[in-house]
């Protein structure tokens, strides 16, 4: 056996360099690069094995360490999980900061990489620069945080534990039922260590990710729960698309039928034009789907999580004999809603399940009520698509209050523009390439577009919603432009959201990598302001104004940004908007750019698009000095009352 000698971290970047998966007989290189942050606790180790020899991994320089392994979460999603970016940063707060991003693909169910430098293992410095010391517990570092984020996470105390670790890492990320982040630990001095490491370490590997099949067993008994039921909706969750599962989708529904809805991470494994597909359920679903799931029998769930937002907090599926069958590779999931399970690849339990339908000779009852309520979406997206605010009448969606017609005055005053959210997004999705990708996260906007936003082709809707982390979105669109470098790529933001984090547009000039961001600014968080409202409070401080001396409160007048000067400051082409006209122009002009652009958009407050026959659970206060509150929580206790209990 031929050994090599080689610092750990030397070790480390040659075995990733040779990480391949295999699916379907399509052998693809999984690793394809490296996105860092140099510090002290990174740059000497892992830093000096890259410089000396990276392979055919590449090196991308992050801005700030959470946005750059949101770029590694967005690729690693865009490529259906088949291929990944790891992310290295420094000890103490380099480390600290990927949190979020460790926590938001792990929800999400995407493979994510973090390397994060680490204290000594040797203690001999301590306390070294950035370290944290806890004196019941000294072998304890910031790095200990990421256990509760992280589906794998390993510290690496001697260069020789690199290998069993590694080859745990790799199985985590490439198993489509435990994926997420998975976290490798790496003390500063280790990094430098020498060790004879076995040649085979660093030989090809590839990783078979696999279609488990459906069981006899399990295929009875969900045949069994079929019988007698004539109500069937699919929910489409993003397991079906990680399944590359759009084909089997297509079959079961058109050869027997059935209705499929959409969950934010399933919307476009089929475009929106089939006949089928009656877009996004749940609290932000669509008019369509959430008129069908409350007279739905059966629940064939495909891939889905069941968040609360999926099922309007278990409250959604009203029918008196309800039933729900999951098929889902991971068996955590497969359990919800004690739902009978199918623990399979979601391809081959469509498949499976199809053909059993098939030979049952399974007829729907649903008559002609898909087309019908497909018909009244298609409808009223066309008319939120088109709602305008003329200066004198409320929108429908809007509160009629006096506050809102101060709001709405003083937003026009400042920024000359009367413009909806709504029409803003029909603008925009009548006029971006059908094959064009968007990408969102949080706010209002997620779910507006899983109410009404058209998909013209797969795989083009990237909203992040399975932890709805404000500042993704900005940062998700460089990897998904890596992902997809031929297609134009947009980021549809919220004032809030762009200013908590949006590091990696620089990175995006950086690389040469053109992305376009639609930014909404309402000079609010529009989502919470909304949520406040709609159960009896003010607006709250969720509103941005200046403090004033006589209150000592933030109700003075709007704060303006001009978020268009900033991007220009990075080196973007900018546009600022505030009527169609000039927005139509700067999504052409836009079109024609070769580095990344920013259309500030400026949006009236308060003109989300409100919910279609549903209901989220949401903490309220069950007594107040308030009247309004009062009877927001007698409603509250009401829905509680129909809900499901598990």
């Amino acid at each position: 056996m031929k050994k090599i000698r080689l610092t750990m971290a030397q070790a480390l970047v040659r075995f990733l360099d040779q990480q391949y998966v295999n699916v379907d007989g399509a052998e693809i290189k999984f690793v394809t690069g490296v996105f860092a942050i140099f510090g002290h606790g990174n740059v000497l180790g892992l830093g000096q094995a890259l410089e000396q020899d990276s392979g055919k991994l590449v090196v991308h320089q992050g801005r700030n360490e959470q946005g750059m392994a949101h770029a590694a979460t967005g690729y690693a999603k865009q490529k259906l999980r088949r291929q990944i970016y790891a992310c290295t940063a420094s000890v103490g707060p380099g480390a600290a900061n990927m949190l979020t991003a460790a926590a938001t693909a792990t929800a999400n169910r995407i493979p994510l990489l973090l390397l994060p430098g680490d204290v000594f293992a040797s203690r001999q410095p301590d306390p070294v620069l950035q370290q944290i010391e806890q004196s019941h517990d000294l072998s304890i570092s910031t790095n200990d945080a990421f256990r509760a984020v992280s589906k794998y996470w390993d510290r690496i105390v001697r260069p020789e534990q690199l290998m069993t670790a590694c080859i745990s890492a790799m199985r985590v990320l490439t198993d489509p039922a435990e994926t997420g982040a998975v976290t490798l630990c790496l003390p500063q001095d280790v990094q430098g260590e020498a060790y004879d490491y076995p040649d085979y370490f660093f030989q090809k590997r590839v990783h078979y990710i696999e279609r488990y099949p459906v069981t006899a067993g399990a295929l009875e008994q969900a045949i069994a729960l079929l019988k007698g039921k004539t109500k069937p909706l699919i929910i489409c969750g993003g397991g079906l698309k990680y399944s590359d599962a759009g084909r089997a989708l297509q079959e079961i529904a058109e050869k027997h039928g059935i209705p499929f809805a959409e969950t934010q991470a399933g919307k476009g494994t089929l475009t929106s034009e089939h006949p089928m597909n009656l877009g996004g359920i749940g609290e932000t679903g669509s008019l369509a789907a959430n008129q069908l799931a409350k007279d739905a029998d059966i629940i064939i769930g495909v891939g889905t999580r069941y968040t609360d937002f999926t099922s309007s907090s278990k409250w959604l599926f009203q029918h008196p004999n309800v039933s729900f069958l999951n098929i889902n590779v991971n068996r955590f999931d497969a359990y919800k809603l004690d739902a009978v399970q199918l623990v399979a690849d979601a391809r081959l339990g469509l498949e499976a399940l199809g053909s059993e339908l098939t030979k049952m000779q399974f007829r729907h009852g649903w008559e002609d009520r898909v087309s019908k309520v497909r018909e009244q979406l298609l409808a009223e997206t066309q008319r939120v698509y088109q709602v305008e605010y003329s200066g004198e009448d409320f929108l429908p969606e809007v509160q009629d209050s006096l506050d809102t017609k101060q709001v709405y005055a003083e937003f026009e005053k400042l920024t000359a523009s009367v413009l909806t959210q709504s029409r803003v997004l029909g603008v925009l999705n009548n006029t971006i390439a059908d094959d064009a990708i968007i990408v969102a996260a949080a706010g209002s906007l997620p779910g507006d577009l899983q109410r009404v936003w058209r998909t013209s082709s797969c795989n083009s809707y990237h909203v992040e919603y399975g932890y709805s982390c404000m500042g993704y979105e900005v940062n998700a669109a460089l990897g998904v432009k890596l992902a997809e470098p031929q297609r134009e790529v947009y980021a549809l933001v919220g004032d809030g959201a762009f200013m908590m984090l949006h590091s990696e547009l620089v990175t995006s000039i950086q690389e040469r990598r053109k992305i376009n961001i639609v930014l909404f600014d309402n000079m609010s968080n529009g989502c919470i302001n909304n949520l406040q409202m709609g159960n009896g409070m003010g607006s709250f401080n969720t509103e941005f104004r200046f403090r004033t001396n006589t209150t000592n409160n933030l109700d003075g007048d709007l704060v303006p940004v001009n978020f268009a000067r900033i991007a220009e400051g990075y080196g973007c082409k900018t546009y600022q908007v505030s009527t169609i006209e000039q927005l139509h122009q700067a999504l052409s002009d836009a079109k024609s750019q070769t580095i990344s652009t920013l259309i500030d958009t400026k949006v009236l407050p308060k003109t989300m698009i409100h919910g279609y026959f549903s209901w989220w659970r949401v903490g309220g206060a069950m007594v107040s000095e308030s009247e309004s509150i009062n009877n927001v929580a007698e409603k509250l206790r009401e829905n509680i009352s129909l809900a499901r209990d598990y």
